[in-house]
């Protein structure tokens, strides 16, 4: 099993009382190639800036940023060398994790040397579990049985650290019809594994470009709106919303408490280009 470094030598040592970490979540950025390139009508690149603008301006301590997959559009070195690039304005440590739309391969490259793609962290009085729920070419997520075995053992190993875990595709129903077929294939085998450890507090994904806040045997579950574009909750066929890009920040306390919100941007004009039938 990888090992589980500790994000910074600021963190407080696991095992007080008072401490609190803060995680930044920031998801499904669709980045191109090039930068003016747009995905449904937004551009991808400026939406991206202006939500880690209105972070810098919220947070003023960061302990991690979490990039929950879908991080390029077209799988392009450039777009991924360019989303390190936005992501250093952030004066925090970062890890990343596939989706659907990313070329895991191009991603290790742009990491190698770093930290990146590291799935286990332990910060404060919490382990954050990352796993990599992509399947190469398809849409909807599955996790492989060295994802699970990964995740058992990162659990086991927990100590008396609260847990969060992270990935890609949803694995609970969220009510948009469209997107039923195009979430975890394995969500059992899953939630057979999260089940067994009462330390296990989160749950947390991206790809539904939505918020979702639901609780499932006392585990929050939670999924965070795009950096770019938005899709409509309860929708049957796709369809794009018009909230605005954001984010997800989660203050994860010593006790065990998660406290969590999204922030989302202002003043972006955005006009959908209805010629794009999907995403």
């Amino acid at each position: 099993m990888p090992c589980a470094p500790t994000v910074s030598a600021d963190a407080v040592a696991a095992g007080t009382t008072d401490s609190s970490v803060l995680l930044v979540q920031l998801s499904d950025s669709h980045l191109f190639a090039h930068a003016g390139d747009k995905l449904l009508g937004m551009n991808t690149h400026d939406s991206l800036q202006r939500v880690i603008e209105r972070v810098l301006s919220e947070q003023p301590k960061v302990d991690l940023v979490l990039a929950s997959g879908d991080i390029s559009q077209d799988g392009s070195p450039e777009s991924y060398q360019r989303f390190r690039q936005l992501l250093g304005q952030v004066p925090a440590p970062a890890r990343w994790f596939p989706g659907n739309h990313d070329d895991v391969a191009v991603m290790q490259a742009t990491c190698a040397g770093s930290e990146l793609l590291q799935p286990i962290i332990d910060l404060g009085n919490w382990r954050i579990v990352l796993l990599d729920t992509a399947i190469t070419g398809a849409v909807p997520g599955f996790l492989a049985a060295d994802q699970l075995e990964l995740l058992a053992q990162a659990l086991q190993s927990a100590g008396l650290r609260h847990v969060l875990v992270a990935f890609h595709h949803h694995p609970v129903s969220i009510g948009c019809r469209w997107m039923e077929s195009i979430g975890l294939r394995n969500p059992a085998e899953l939630f057979a594994v999260l089940d067994a450890y009462p330390a296990v507090r989160g749950v947390l994904w991206g790809h539904i470009h939505q918020e979702f806040d639901q609780l499932r045997n006392g585990v929050r579950l939670l999924a965070s709106p795009s950096t770019c574009v938005q899709f409509a909750p309860g929708s049957e066929e796709f369809k794009v919303d018009q909230e605005a890009p954001g984010y997800r920040w989660l203050r994860l306390h010593a006790d065990g408490q998660l406290e969590t919100g999204v922030s989302r941007v202002t003043g972006i004009p955005f006009e959908v280009d209805y010629s794009v039938k999907g995403y």
